[in-house]
């Protein structure tokens, strides 16, 4: 914010001879600019079967680090619902629950229930890549 002060030229008169001079003087203000945006995780997931060209789809997405779990945010992308393997960005995730130590007893620490995973934990930031695979048949 700045104070408004005018220049005016020195009036000369026949009894005075005084000069109006006035500076614009700066007032400082203190306005703190931060802001308060959460961290963000960015989500890819390569679909579970390749198109015609021999390319696998692609969906992109993001999401507010700590908030969502990996089915919810694949739910409300309209990205179906499949078992998922992390290629990219395994710490961003939460440690495996013991549901998880459960199902996924024998397969790689890559494989993960996406309706246990949660994507950040509100601190962080990062890019995950998820490889979808279809649902298996019991």
């Amino acid at each position: 914010m700045a104070a408004r002060i005018t220049f005016r030229p020195p009036e000369f008169t026949k009894k005075h001879h005084k000069p109006l001079i006035s500076l614009t003087k700066r007032i400082p203000t203190c306005i703190s600019c931060t802001t308060t945006t959460k961290p963000e995780i960015e989500l890819e997931f390569i679909g579970p079967k390749p198109d015609e060209n021999g390319n696998y789809p692609m969906d992109k997405t993001k999401a507010v680090s700590g908030e969502k779990l990996l089915r919810n945010i694949m739910s409300e992308n309209k990205i179906e619902l499949y078992a998922a393997y992390i290629i990219q960005g395994n710490d961003v995730l939460n440690e495996r629950t013991n549901t998880e130590l459960r199902y996924l007893k024998k397969k790689p620490e890559s494989w993960r229930l996406a309706c246990q995973t949660i994507v950040g934990n509100k601190k962080n930031s990062g890019k995950v890549v998820v490889q979808r695979f279809p649902q298996w048949k019991k």
